[in-house]
Protein backbone atom coordinates (compact mmCIF):
# COMPACT_ATOMS: atom_id res chain seq x y z
CA UNK A 1 0.00 0.00 0.00
CA UNK A 2 1.15 3.80 -0.46
CA UNK A 3 0.88 4.52 3.48
CA UNK A 4 1.64 1.51 5.89
CA UNK A 5 -1.36 0.14 7.98
CA UNK A 6 0.88 1.73 11.12
CA UNK A 7 0.06 5.37 9.85
CA UNK A 8 -3.37 4.07 9.05
CA UNK A 9 -4.37 2.90 12.47
CA UNK A 10 -3.00 5.70 13.84
CA UNK A 11 -5.08 8.33 11.87
CA UNK A 12 -8.31 5.95 12.57
CA UNK A 13 -7.39 6.17 16.32
CA UNK A 14 -7.33 9.94 15.98
CA UNK A 15 -9.01 10.80 13.06
CA UNK A 16 -12.09 12.80 14.87
CA UNK A 17 -9.43 15.32 16.74
CA UNK A 18 -7.16 15.12 12.95
CA UNK A 19 -10.31 16.49 11.37
CA UNK A 20 -10.88 18.78 13.71
CA UNK A 21 -7.70 20.62 13.73
CA UNK A 22 -7.58 20.30 9.73
CA UNK A 23 -10.60 22.04 9.73
CA UNK A 24 -9.83 24.84 11.97
CA UNK A 25 -6.22 25.26 9.70
CA UNK A 26 -8.52 25.71 6.90
CA UNK A 27 -10.02 28.88 8.82
CA UNK A 28 -6.53 30.39 9.53
CA UNK A 29 -6.33 30.21 5.51
CA UNK A 30 -9.95 31.37 4.66
CA UNK A 31 -8.97 34.51 7.12
CA UNK A 32 -5.22 35.51 6.03
CA UNK A 33 -6.00 35.58 1.92
CA UNK A 34 -9.51 37.87 1.73
CA UNK A 35 -7.58 40.99 2.27
CA UNK A 36 -5.54 41.47 -0.99
CA UNK A 37 -8.55 41.26 -3.26
CA UNK A 38 -10.90 43.08 -1.18
CA UNK A 39 -8.93 46.37 0.07
CA UNK A 40 -9.93 48.70 -2.54
CA UNK A 41 -13.64 47.94 -1.67
CA UNK A 42 -12.43 48.51 2.51
CA UNK A 43 -10.87 51.49 1.32
CA UNK A 44 -14.28 52.88 -0.32
CA UNK A 45 -16.31 51.58 2.64
CA UNK A 46 -14.01 53.37 5.60
CA UNK A 47 -13.32 56.25 2.85
CA UNK A 48 -9.58 56.15 4.17
CA UNK A 49 -6.63 56.50 2.20
CA UNK A 50 -4.15 53.90 1.23
CA UNK A 51 -1.80 54.67 3.70
CA UNK A 52 -4.17 54.49 6.58
CA UNK A 53 -6.13 51.10 5.64
CA UNK A 54 -2.31 50.29 5.57
CA UNK A 55 -1.97 50.44 9.67
CA UNK A 56 -5.17 47.76 9.21
CA UNK A 57 -3.18 45.35 7.78
CA UNK A 58 -0.49 45.69 9.92
CA UNK A 59 -2.77 45.34 13.23
CA UNK A 60 -3.70 42.04 12.08
CA UNK A 61 0.26 40.74 11.34
CA UNK A 62 1.29 42.28 14.45
CA UNK A 63 -1.71 40.38 16.91
CA UNK A 64 -1.51 37.33 14.59
CA UNK A 65 2.69 37.39 15.97
CA UNK A 66 1.52 37.82 19.60
CA UNK A 67 -0.77 35.09 19.24
CA UNK A 68 1.81 32.37 18.04
CA UNK A 69 3.96 33.44 20.79
CA UNK A 70 0.86 33.07 23.68
CA UNK A 71 -0.69 30.05 21.82
CA UNK A 72 1.43 27.95 23.68
CA UNK A 73 -0.47 28.71 27.00
CA UNK A 74 -3.65 27.09 26.34
CA UNK A 75 -2.05 23.68 25.47
CA UNK A 76 -1.81 22.41 29.13
CA UNK A 77 -4.88 20.41 28.74
CA UNK A 78 -7.26 19.14 26.13
CA UNK A 79 -9.80 21.24 27.55
CA UNK A 80 -7.90 24.83 27.35
CA UNK A 81 -6.61 23.88 24.26
CA UNK A 82 -9.96 22.89 22.35
CA UNK A 83 -11.72 25.91 24.44
CA UNK A 84 -8.95 27.73 22.75
CA UNK A 85 -10.02 26.57 19.07
CA UNK A 86 -13.44 27.18 19.35
CA UNK A 87 -13.72 30.71 20.66
CA UNK A 88 -10.73 31.60 17.93
CA UNK A 89 -12.92 29.68 15.06
CA UNK A 90 -15.92 31.17 16.33
CA UNK A 91 -13.89 34.97 16.35
CA UNK A 92 -13.25 34.69 12.90
CA UNK A 93 -16.69 33.90 11.38
CA UNK A 94 -17.98 36.82 13.73
CA UNK A 95 -15.23 39.10 12.29
CA UNK A 96 -16.20 38.34 8.90
CA UNK A 97 -19.93 39.46 9.67
CA UNK A 98 -19.01 42.95 11.77
CA UNK A 99 -16.23 43.93 8.84
CA UNK A 100 -19.18 45.08 6.59
CA UNK A 101 -20.62 47.48 9.18
CA UNK A 102 -17.29 49.04 10.01
CA UNK A 103 -17.33 52.48 8.47
CA UNK A 104 -14.39 53.56 10.08
CA UNK A 105 -10.98 52.72 9.62
CA UNK A 106 -10.08 52.40 13.45
CA UNK A 107 -12.85 50.16 13.99
CA UNK A 108 -11.79 47.65 11.00
CA UNK A 109 -8.37 47.65 12.35
CA UNK A 110 -9.60 46.76 15.84
CA UNK A 111 -11.43 44.30 13.94
CA UNK A 112 -8.61 43.13 12.21
CA UNK A 113 -6.26 42.93 15.48
CA UNK A 114 -8.32 40.46 17.34
CA UNK A 115 -8.80 38.25 14.09
CA UNK A 116 -5.63 38.10 14.19
CA UNK A 117 -4.88 37.05 17.26
CA UNK A 118 -7.05 34.43 16.80
CA UNK A 119 -5.54 33.30 13.86
CA UNK A 120 -2.16 32.83 15.83
CA UNK A 121 -3.98 30.63 18.51
CA UNK A 122 -4.81 28.86 15.84
CA UNK A 123 -1.46 28.47 14.51
CA UNK A 124 0.24 27.26 17.40
CA UNK A 125 -2.39 25.03 19.61
CA UNK A 126 -2.83 23.37 16.08
CA UNK A 127 0.81 22.67 15.39
CA UNK A 128 1.25 21.40 19.07
CA UNK A 129 -1.50 18.93 19.43
CA UNK A 130 -0.16 17.73 16.25
CA UNK A 131 2.47 16.77 17.40
CA UNK A 132 1.67 15.44 20.86
CA UNK A 133 -0.77 13.20 19.25
CA UNK A 134 1.75 11.79 16.33
CA UNK A 135 5.09 12.58 18.06
CA UNK A 136 7.62 10.73 15.69
CA UNK A 137 4.86 9.58 12.48
CA UNK A 138 3.96 13.53 12.76
CA UNK A 139 5.43 14.78 9.71
CA UNK A 140 2.88 12.99 7.18
CA UNK A 141 0.12 15.10 9.42
CA UNK A 142 1.85 18.03 9.88
CA UNK A 143 2.07 18.59 5.70
CA UNK A 144 -1.52 17.54 5.45
CA UNK A 145 -2.59 20.34 8.05
CA UNK A 146 -0.47 22.80 6.52
CA UNK A 147 -2.14 22.15 3.02
CA UNK A 148 -5.65 23.90 4.53
CA UNK A 149 -3.92 27.00 5.03
CA UNK A 150 -3.32 27.14 1.29
CA UNK A 151 -6.47 25.55 0.46
CA UNK A 152 -8.69 28.26 2.50
CA UNK A 153 -6.06 31.11 1.11
CA UNK A 154 -7.30 29.91 -2.31
CA UNK A 155 -11.49 29.67 -1.77
CA UNK A 156 -11.52 33.38 0.24
CA UNK A 157 -10.31 35.19 -3.34
CA UNK A 158 -12.12 33.12 -5.77
CA UNK A 159 -15.23 33.85 -3.07
CA UNK A 160 -14.94 37.33 -2.93
CA UNK A 161 -14.14 38.16 -6.80
CA UNK A 162 -18.00 38.24 -8.07
CA UNK A 163 -18.29 40.48 -5.83
CA UNK A 164 -15.70 43.21 -6.38
CA UNK A 165 -16.10 46.94 -7.10
CA UNK A 166 -14.75 47.59 -10.97
CA UNK A 167 -13.43 50.97 -9.80
CA UNK A 168 -12.56 53.07 -7.10
CA UNK A 169 -9.25 52.14 -6.27
CA UNK A 170 -6.71 53.93 -8.72
CA UNK A 171 -4.94 51.99 -11.27
CA UNK A 172 -7.09 49.26 -9.89
CA UNK A 173 -3.39 47.93 -8.46
CA UNK A 174 -4.50 47.99 -5.07
CA UNK A 175 -3.29 44.58 -3.84
CA UNK A 176 -0.53 43.42 -1.13
CA UNK A 177 2.33 45.19 -2.83
CA UNK A 178 0.82 48.62 -2.90
CA UNK A 179 0.34 48.02 0.58
CA UNK A 180 3.62 47.47 1.10
CA UNK A 181 5.38 50.40 -0.79
CA UNK A 182 2.89 52.74 1.56
CA UNK A 183 4.16 51.12 4.53
CA UNK A 184 7.87 51.50 3.05
CA UNK A 185 7.07 55.26 2.14
CA UNK A 186 5.77 55.87 5.96
CA UNK A 187 8.93 54.41 7.38
CA UNK A 188 11.25 56.14 5.84
CA UNK A 189 9.50 59.59 6.40
CA UNK A 190 8.47 60.09 2.99
CA UNK A 191 5.24 61.78 1.90
CA UNK A 192 2.40 59.40 0.33
CA UNK A 193 1.30 60.59 -2.56
CA UNK A 194 -2.08 61.54 -2.54
CA UNK A 195 -2.97 62.57 -5.70
CA UNK A 196 -3.31 59.41 -7.40
CA UNK A 197 -6.32 58.41 -5.06
CA UNK A 198 -7.43 61.92 -5.15
CA UNK A 199 -7.82 61.81 -8.61
CA UNK A 200 -9.17 58.37 -8.23
CA UNK A 201 -11.60 59.33 -6.13
CA UNK A 202 -12.50 62.39 -8.34
CA UNK A 203 -13.01 59.56 -11.13
CA UNK A 204 -15.33 57.99 -9.58
CA UNK A 205 -17.22 60.49 -7.13
CA UNK A 206 -19.70 61.31 -9.80
CA UNK A 207 -20.64 57.56 -10.58
CA UNK A 208 -19.41 55.56 -7.43
CA UNK A 209 -21.40 52.19 -7.84
CA UNK A 210 -22.53 50.50 -4.53
CA UNK A 211 -20.41 47.98 -3.29
CA UNK A 212 -21.62 44.27 -3.24
CA UNK A 213 -18.13 43.18 -0.93
CA UNK A 214 -20.40 42.41 1.98
CA UNK A 215 -22.12 39.49 0.48
CA UNK A 216 -18.70 38.17 0.56
CA UNK A 217 -18.02 38.44 3.61
CA UNK A 218 -21.15 36.86 5.23
CA UNK A 219 -20.68 34.01 2.53
CA UNK A 220 -17.17 33.07 4.05
CA UNK A 221 -18.95 33.98 8.32
CA UNK A 222 -21.53 30.94 6.93
CA UNK A 223 -18.66 28.60 5.52
CA UNK A 224 -16.56 29.29 8.51
CA UNK A 225 -19.11 28.45 10.83
CA UNK A 226 -18.89 24.33 10.99
CA UNK A 227 -15.58 24.58 12.01
CA UNK A 228 -16.39 26.05 15.86
CA UNK A 229 -19.35 24.05 15.34
CA UNK A 230 -17.09 21.04 14.54
CA UNK A 231 -14.75 21.99 17.98
CA UNK A 232 -17.25 22.14 20.10
CA UNK A 233 -18.72 18.42 19.02
CA UNK A 234 -14.98 17.43 19.40
CA UNK A 235 -15.14 18.71 22.90
CA UNK A 236 -18.62 17.08 23.58
CA UNK A 237 -17.79 13.74 22.27
CA UNK A 238 -14.72 14.32 24.68
CA UNK A 239 -16.67 15.15 27.63
CA UNK A 240 -15.10 18.19 28.17
CA UNK A 241 -18.39 20.70 28.41
CA UNK A 242 -19.39 20.22 31.86
CA UNK A 243 -23.51 20.10 31.52
CA UNK A 244 -23.33 18.07 28.19
CA UNK A 245 -21.36 15.36 29.97
CA UNK A 246 -22.80 11.81 29.05
CA UNK A 247 -21.13 9.42 31.26
CA UNK A 248 -18.49 10.04 34.61
CA UNK A 249 -15.73 12.81 34.44
CA UNK A 250 -12.60 11.84 32.63
CA UNK A 251 -9.87 11.31 35.46
CA UNK A 252 -6.84 12.59 33.22
CA UNK A 253 -7.12 13.99 29.39
CA UNK A 254 -5.47 13.04 26.69
CA UNK A 255 -2.09 15.02 26.82
CA UNK A 256 -1.85 14.80 30.61
CA UNK A 257 -1.97 11.40 30.09
CA UNK A 258 0.67 10.67 27.33
CA UNK A 259 2.59 13.18 29.80
CA UNK A 260 2.93 10.88 32.50
CA UNK A 261 3.15 7.90 30.21
CA UNK A 262 6.25 9.54 29.12
CA UNK A 263 7.90 10.62 32.14
CA UNK A 264 7.69 7.03 33.43
CA UNK A 265 9.48 5.30 30.20
CA UNK A 266 12.03 8.40 30.21
CA UNK A 267 14.59 7.85 32.90
CA UNK A 268 17.55 9.62 32.10
CA UNK A 269 18.47 12.51 34.17
CA UNK A 270 18.58 15.20 31.03
CA UNK A 271 15.16 13.74 29.46
CA UNK A 272 13.95 14.59 32.59
CA UNK A 273 15.73 18.34 32.48
CA UNK A 274 13.83 19.40 29.05
CA UNK A 275 10.30 18.55 30.10
CA UNK A 276 10.51 20.42 32.78
CA UNK A 277 11.84 22.81 30.33
CA UNK A 278 8.47 23.57 29.62
CA UNK A 279 7.27 21.02 27.03
CA UNK A 280 5.16 22.87 24.07
CA UNK A 281 5.05 25.28 26.21
CA UNK A 282 4.00 29.54 25.42
CA UNK A 283 7.39 31.25 23.97
CA UNK A 284 7.45 32.99 27.32
CA UNK A 285 7.37 30.21 29.61
CA UNK A 286 10.10 28.87 27.45
CA UNK A 287 12.60 31.82 28.06
CA UNK A 288 11.95 31.07 32.29
CA UNK A 289 15.58 30.59 33.63
CA UNK A 290 14.79 28.35 36.54
CA UNK A 291 13.69 25.88 33.98
CA UNK A 292 16.73 25.85 31.37
CA UNK A 293 19.81 25.38 33.65
CA UNK A 294 21.90 22.44 33.19
CA UNK A 295 20.49 22.11 29.41
CA UNK A 296 23.28 21.63 27.39
CA UNK A 297 24.19 24.02 24.62
CA UNK A 298 23.29 21.80 21.10
CA UNK A 299 19.33 21.97 23.28
CA UNK A 300 19.21 26.03 22.93
CA UNK A 301 20.75 26.30 19.46
CA UNK A 302 18.65 23.54 17.88
CA UNK A 303 16.01 26.62 18.77
CA UNK A 304 17.81 29.15 17.85
CA UNK A 305 18.79 27.90 14.36
CA UNK A 306 15.60 26.22 13.44
CA UNK A 307 13.86 29.37 14.53
CA UNK A 308 16.17 31.15 12.02
CA UNK A 309 16.01 29.18 9.09
CA UNK A 310 11.72 29.71 9.57
CA UNK A 311 12.55 33.36 9.92
CA UNK A 312 14.22 33.33 6.76
CA UNK A 313 12.23 31.23 4.46
CA UNK A 314 8.76 32.65 4.95
CA UNK A 315 10.29 35.88 5.38
CA UNK A 316 10.84 34.82 1.20
CA UNK A 317 7.06 33.96 1.16
CA UNK A 318 5.88 37.11 2.53
CA UNK A 319 8.26 38.97 0.40
CA UNK A 320 7.62 37.18 -2.55
CA UNK A 321 3.71 37.21 -2.47
CA UNK A 322 3.74 40.70 -1.68
CA UNK A 323 6.15 42.29 -4.25
CA UNK A 324 5.92 39.41 -7.36
CA UNK A 325 3.03 41.92 -8.52
CA UNK A 326 5.00 45.03 -8.61
CA UNK A 327 8.17 43.28 -9.95
CA UNK A 328 5.92 42.07 -13.03
CA UNK A 329 4.87 45.30 -13.85
CA UNK A 330 8.19 47.28 -13.36
CA UNK A 331 11.26 47.27 -15.84
CA UNK A 332 12.13 45.31 -16.86
CA UNK A 333 9.79 42.80 -17.11
CA UNK A 334 6.43 45.61 -17.64
CA UNK A 335 4.16 42.87 -17.85
CA UNK A 336 0.18 43.97 -18.12
CA UNK A 337 -1.46 44.57 -15.09
CA UNK A 338 -3.83 41.75 -15.28
CA UNK A 339 -1.35 39.98 -16.14
CA UNK A 340 1.16 40.36 -13.50
CA UNK A 341 -2.26 40.23 -11.32
CA UNK A 342 -2.00 35.98 -11.99
CA UNK A 343 1.50 35.71 -10.61
CA UNK A 344 0.51 35.97 -6.81
CA UNK A 345 -2.15 33.15 -7.47
CA UNK A 346 -0.10 31.02 -9.19
CA UNK A 347 2.50 31.54 -5.97
CA UNK A 348 -0.63 30.60 -3.32
CA UNK A 349 -1.58 27.24 -5.94
CA UNK A 350 1.62 26.13 -5.95
CA UNK A 351 2.42 26.64 -2.60
CA UNK A 352 -1.08 24.47 -2.03
CA UNK A 353 -0.23 22.05 -4.56
CA UNK A 354 3.44 21.50 -2.75
CA UNK A 355 1.53 20.49 0.52
CA UNK A 356 -0.39 18.11 -0.68
CA UNK A 357 2.84 16.68 -2.91
CA UNK A 358 4.58 16.65 0.80
CA UNK A 359 2.09 14.48 2.85
CA UNK A 360 3.19 11.43 0.57
CA UNK A 361 7.07 12.55 0.21
CA UNK A 362 6.99 12.77 4.32
CA UNK A 363 6.11 9.61 4.44
CA UNK A 364 8.46 8.24 2.54
CA UNK A 365 11.46 10.56 3.21
CA UNK A 366 12.76 12.00 6.71
CA UNK A 367 12.32 15.72 7.47
CA UNK A 368 16.54 16.67 7.12
CA UNK A 369 16.06 15.55 3.10
CA UNK A 370 13.25 17.34 1.94
CA UNK A 371 14.71 20.55 3.62
CA UNK A 372 17.52 20.19 1.86
CA UNK A 373 15.97 19.55 -1.39
CA UNK A 374 13.66 22.48 -1.00
CA UNK A 375 16.24 24.88 0.06
CA UNK A 376 18.41 23.86 -2.30
CA UNK A 377 15.64 24.12 -4.86
CA UNK A 378 14.33 27.27 -3.72
CA UNK A 379 18.36 28.45 -3.85
CA UNK A 380 18.32 27.28 -7.29
CA UNK A 381 15.06 28.59 -8.60
CA UNK A 382 15.77 32.32 -7.43
CA UNK A 383 19.31 32.00 -9.17
CA UNK A 384 17.53 31.19 -12.62
CA UNK A 385 15.08 34.08 -11.97
CA UNK A 386 18.09 36.15 -11.65
CA UNK A 387 19.41 35.07 -14.64
CA UNK A 388 16.55 34.89 -17.03
CA UNK A 389 15.49 38.10 -15.50
CA UNK A 390 13.72 39.41 -19.12
CA UNK A 391 11.82 36.36 -19.77
CA UNK A 392 8.20 36.91 -18.98
CA UNK A 393 7.86 32.86 -19.20
CA UNK A 394 10.24 31.90 -17.13
CA UNK A 395 8.52 34.12 -14.04
CA UNK A 396 5.44 32.27 -14.08
CA UNK A 397 7.62 29.26 -14.30
CA UNK A 398 9.81 29.93 -11.53
CA UNK A 399 7.01 31.34 -9.35
CA UNK A 400 5.25 28.43 -9.71
CA UNK A 401 8.42 26.57 -8.85
CA UNK A 402 9.22 28.52 -5.90
CA UNK A 403 5.77 28.40 -4.55
CA UNK A 404 6.36 24.93 -4.37
CA UNK A 405 9.87 24.26 -2.98
CA UNK A 406 8.75 26.75 -0.48
CA UNK A 407 5.29 25.10 0.78
CA UNK A 408 6.71 22.25 2.33
CA UNK A 409 9.50 23.36 4.77
CA UNK A 410 7.73 24.75 8.17
CA UNK A 411 5.75 21.74 8.39
CA UNK A 412 9.37 20.06 7.63
CA UNK A 413 10.91 21.88 10.09
CA UNK A 414 8.77 21.53 12.85
CA UNK A 415 8.51 17.73 12.74
CA UNK A 416 12.60 17.41 12.57
CA UNK A 417 13.37 19.56 15.22
CA UNK A 418 11.22 18.42 17.60
CA UNK A 419 11.85 14.99 16.76
CA UNK A 420 15.42 16.28 17.52
CA UNK A 421 14.51 17.24 20.83
CA UNK A 422 12.02 13.76 21.82
CA UNK A 423 9.15 16.20 21.90
CA UNK A 424 10.01 17.59 24.90
CA UNK A 425 11.62 21.10 23.79
CA UNK A 426 9.72 24.43 22.84
CA UNK A 427 10.53 24.18 19.35
CA UNK A 428 6.54 24.47 18.39
CA UNK A 429 6.35 27.56 19.91
CA UNK A 430 9.56 28.91 19.27
CA UNK A 431 8.84 27.89 15.37
CA UNK A 432 5.96 29.41 14.98
CA UNK A 433 6.70 32.95 16.47
CA UNK A 434 10.11 33.07 14.01
CA UNK A 435 7.79 32.28 11.37
CA UNK A 436 5.43 35.32 11.55
CA UNK A 437 8.16 37.46 12.98
CA UNK A 438 10.05 36.85 9.84
CA UNK A 439 7.08 37.30 7.37
CA UNK A 440 6.28 40.63 9.05
CA UNK A 441 10.28 42.02 8.89
CA UNK A 442 11.33 40.44 5.77
CA UNK A 443 7.87 42.47 3.90
CA UNK A 444 9.27 45.51 5.17
CA UNK A 445 12.89 45.02 5.08
CA UNK A 446 12.90 43.83 1.01
CA UNK A 447 10.12 46.08 0.19
CA UNK A 448 12.66 49.23 1.36
CA UNK A 449 15.48 47.80 -0.49
CA UNK A 450 13.07 48.03 -3.54
CA UNK A 451 12.15 50.87 -3.23
CA UNK A 452 15.74 52.52 -3.18
CA UNK A 453 17.64 50.31 -5.47
CA UNK A 454 14.81 49.15 -7.66
CA UNK A 455 12.60 46.06 -8.91
CA UNK A 456 16.01 44.14 -9.60
CA UNK A 457 16.71 43.96 -6.05
CA UNK A 458 13.35 42.03 -5.04
CA UNK A 459 15.34 38.84 -6.73
CA UNK A 460 18.75 39.74 -5.91
CA UNK A 461 17.17 39.95 -1.98
CA UNK A 462 15.69 36.47 -2.27
CA UNK A 463 18.75 34.85 -3.27
CA UNK A 464 20.98 36.57 -0.74
CA UNK A 465 18.07 35.21 2.12
CA UNK A 466 17.56 32.10 0.90
CA UNK A 467 21.35 31.72 0.92
CA UNK A 468 21.59 32.65 4.42
CA UNK A 469 18.86 30.27 5.51
CA UNK A 470 20.50 27.40 4.11
CA UNK A 471 23.71 28.44 5.63
CA UNK A 472 21.82 28.31 8.83
CA UNK A 473 20.28 25.11 8.25
CA UNK A 474 23.73 23.55 7.59
CA UNK A 475 24.94 24.74 11.14
CA UNK A 476 21.64 23.19 12.81
CA UNK A 477 22.47 19.77 11.35
CA UNK A 478 25.94 19.81 13.64
CA UNK A 479 24.35 21.08 16.43
CA UNK A 480 21.67 18.01 15.92
CA UNK A 481 24.81 15.58 15.57
CA UNK A 482 25.97 17.20 19.35
CA UNK A 483 22.96 16.99 21.25
CA UNK A 484 22.81 13.46 19.75
CA UNK A 485 26.22 12.74 20.97
CA UNK A 486 25.41 14.73 24.23
CA UNK A 487 22.83 12.59 24.73
CA UNK A 488 24.49 9.02 23.62
CA UNK A 489 27.58 10.00 26.20
CA UNK A 490 24.51 10.94 29.19
CA UNK A 491 22.99 7.31 28.53
CA UNK A 492 26.67 5.75 28.93
CA UNK A 493 27.45 7.52 31.88
CA UNK A 494 24.30 6.41 33.52
CA UNK A 495 24.50 2.96 32.30
CA UNK A 496 28.23 3.11 34.04
CA UNK A 497 26.44 4.17 37.11
CA UNK A 498 24.19 1.50 36.96
CA UNK A 499 26.58 -1.37 36.90
CA UNK A 500 28.70 -1.01 39.53
CA UNK A 501 25.73 -0.89 41.82
CA UNK A 502 24.41 -3.91 40.51
CA UNK A 503 27.57 -5.71 41.05
CA UNK A 504 27.88 -4.43 44.59
CA UNK A 505 24.36 -5.40 45.46
CA UNK A 506 24.98 -8.92 43.99
CA UNK A 507 28.01 -9.08 46.88
CA UNK A 508 26.14 -8.09 49.45
CA UNK A 509 23.47 -11.06 48.85
CA UNK A 510 26.27 -13.25 48.20
CA UNK A 511 28.05 -12.71 51.94
CA UNK A 512 24.57 -12.92 53.81
CA UNK A 513 23.65 -16.26 52.25
CA UNK A 514 27.13 -17.39 53.28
Amino acid sequence: MFVDERILTLFKRNAHHTLTYWSVFFSFGLCIAFLGPTICDLQSQTKSTIDQITWVFFSQQFCLLIGSSIGGVFKRTLFSALSALFVSALIISVIFAIIPLCTNVLLLAVAMAVSGLAMGIIDTIANIQLVTIYQKDSAVFLQALHFFIGFGALVSPLIADPFLSEGGCGNGTGNGSEIMHHVRLMLRHAPVPEHNITHSHLAHGGEEEESTVHYAFWIMALINLPVPIAVLFLMYREQLIPFCRSGPPRLLDKDELAMENQQGAEGTEVEQKEHEAGGHGDIFSCCQNDNLRGLPVSFFMIHILGGMVLFMTDGIVGAYAGFVYYYGVAPPMSLHPKTAGYLASIFWAAITAGRLLSIPLSYRFQPVRLLMVNLAGAIVTVLMLLIFYTSSIFLFVGTCLCGLFLSSIFPCMLAYTEDILDYQGCATSVLVTSAGMGEMVMQVLVGSIIHTEGSYSFLLCGMIIACIGFIVFIGLMLFHRMHRNYLTGTSKKSAMVEEPATEQDGKTEQKESS
